[in-house]
């Protein structure tokens, strides 16, 4: 029993000393030669064998070991301690049974310190690397080259931070006309006036052959009304002038007038309008009817009316018009004293008018015309026994056009006549021109262009009368914003229809008006006109110049 025992202990610590024996000549190895992962990639520098030792055998016993060993090049091989020595065995750290204990796991703190002395070293390998023709991907993969040709890579990326208005701001739009007078709202209406004041002088007081300078003072008044509403429309004109003498010839000349309009947009493409006016002024010193010996020209008023009634039916264009004229003459102041009355020249002029258009385009609308009336006088006979009272026929063909505001109105030709109760003067008869042409051609330019004929009677015994033609053409320019810019010409023609008797009527105008701001500015004006008769003493010149201040608001 005692031999089993001892060979037992005997293969145990043999087993021992074996372990001890393997251990050591791996440290060997350890020490004198670089292992394999050393020398590839150069991943870590050279291992010293105290800090495997440290981290093997623990801080204590390897710092033991290394004052154990002089020679730091050389590692001898482990004693092996005699089996039956106790103390040996017990510095050895064997067991009494010949095993070897399990090696304590170093602190968190020694591994944290090697670590940090491992870092500081310096990388000793790097001469030693092995270069590699192959590309080592890694986690992070580079960008190819940027084109300086491709516009999407080197676009500038827009900015997010864009000023943003304030909230309570109002967009502001800009003004078409910074002086034009704003006007002021009535109700519905929204309303302008105007005021004139200034001095002048005339090389012709009273428009005759032999008239005396003189200056003036002159008063002018406007006001304009235009409706604001969604549906049908009105408009309200109104003007008043004063111009009296200051030194030189006699002038006192009141003038007047008031007119307004109405459409209504009525159902199933019918519209109707309604117009009226009256008009107030000093008789025409171009008027056929001379009185000789008078003070002053009488005054003449005209009141007109008109109802009308339109239809759009498809292309066709159907309209229905009536129109009444009024005219009233005053008595004429004689140089010697008294007065002359003219009654008898007093009369009223009613006529239907039927016009029928087609709309070829929506800017193009021929259309034919005819007219029918009837021209009245209060008093049957005139002084000299004739009756002057006349029935009225008109026929004309015109061409309506409507491009907006650049470009809108009418034009036409055609026949008039009247022809007297009475058998022993002659009918009055000849071409008929009539337009109102509107255009535009650059932004803050307006050419108008009206015409007209009239058919005048005669208070001279035997004469039937004249047919009168009048233009006018009249240009305005915005010059500047505050400098506004006009330019008139008028042309009246009249042709007495029993003789060879003509007369031509020119007149000529400028103006400038500078606008101090939207309430206020300067006017001047410049004016001529000329008569030029086949009657004797008929002709005359006359030129004025005006200053004043113009009001608006």
């Amino acid at each position: 029993m005692s031999t089993f025992r001892l060979q037992g202990k005997i293969l145990s610590r043999g087993a021992s000393v074996l372990a001890v024996l393997a251990y050591a000549g791996s440290a060997w190895l350890l020490s004198g030669t670089p292992v394999a992962a050393q020398q590839v990639g150069g991943l870590r520098g050279e291992v010293r064998e105290e800090s495997v030792n440290g981290a093997l055998l623990g801080e204590g016993r390897a710092a033991g070991a290394a004052q154990a060993q002089p020679d730091a090049g050389f590692d001898p091989p482990p004693y092996v301690p005699d089996v039956g020595d106790a103390e040996t065995m017990a510095d050895s750290g064997l067991s009494e049974d010949g095993i070897v204990p399990p090696i304590p796991s170093p602190s968190a703190a020694a591994r944290t310190e090697e670590r940090r002395r491992d870092l500081q070293r310096p990388d000793r390998s790097a001469a030693r690397r092995v270069p590699s023709d192959e590309d080592v991907t890694t986690a992070t993969v580079p960008e190819p080259r940027v084109d300086s040709l491709d516009e999407n890579r080197n676009r500038r990326a827009p900015p997010e931070n864009d000023r943003v208005s304030a909230i309570e701001a109002l967009p502001r739009t800009r003004e078409e006309n910074p002086y034009a007078p704003l006007g002021l709202r009535l109700g519905s209406f929204i309303v302008t006036t105007r005021a004139d004041q200034g001095l002048g002088w005339t090389s012709n007081a009273n428009s005759s052959p032999n008239g005396d300078s003189a200056v003036f003072s002159e008063t002018g008044l406007r006001l304009n009304a235009v409706s604001d509403w969604s549906r049908h429309a009105a408009t309200l004109d109104a003007y008043g002038t004063f111009r009296k003498s200051i030194s030189g010839g006699d002038i006192r000349e009141p003038e007047g007038g008031i007119s307004g309009n109405l459409r209504l947009d009525l159902v199933d493409g019918y519209s109707a309008t309604a117009a009226a006016g009256y008009l107030v002024r000093p008789e025409s010193a171009s008027s056929p009817f001379f009185i000789e010996d008078t003070v002053s020209r009488p005054d003449r008023h005209t009141l007109t009316g008109s109802l009308g009634l339109a239809k759009d039916a498809g292309k066709l264009r159907l309209a229905a018009t009536g129109d009444v004229v009024r005219d009233i003459y005053g008595d004429a102041e004689l140089s010697g004293g008294g007065h002359l009355p003219q009654d008898d020249r007093n009369s009223t002029l009613a006529t239907v008018k039927l016009r029928g258009g087609y709309n070829i385009s929506p800017a193009l609308t021929p259309f034919l015309e005819g007219e029918v009336g009837r021209r009245i006088y209060d008093e049957e006979f005139d002084q000299a026994g004739y009756e002057r009272s006349a029935d009225r026929l008109g026929l004309r063909a015109g061409l309506e056009f409507d491009r907006t505001e650049k470009f809108r109105g009418e034009i036409s030709a055609g026949w008039l006549s009247e022809s007297p109760d009475d058998d022993r003067l002659e009918t009055i008869s000849g071409l008929s021109v009539a337009g109102n042409v509107s255009w535009s051609p650059v932004r803050g330019t307006t050419v108008a262009l009206s015409g007209a004929t009239y058919i005048e009677g005669s208070g001279t015994p035997g004469e039937s009368g004249s047919i009168l033609y009048s233009a006018n053409l009249a240009l305005t320019r915005e010059l500047r914003a505050n400098l506004t810019g006009t330019a008139l010409l008028g042309l009246d023609w009249r042709d007495y229809s029993s003789s060879d008797i003509e007369e031509l009527t020119i007149r000529s105008e400028a103006s400038l008006t500078w606008w101090l701001n939207r309430y206020a500015g300067i006017t001047g004006r410049a004016r001529y006109e000329t008569l030029r008769s086949d009657l004797p003493d008929r002709e005359y010149d006359a030129g004025s110049v005006y200053l004043g201040m113009t009001l608006q608001r």
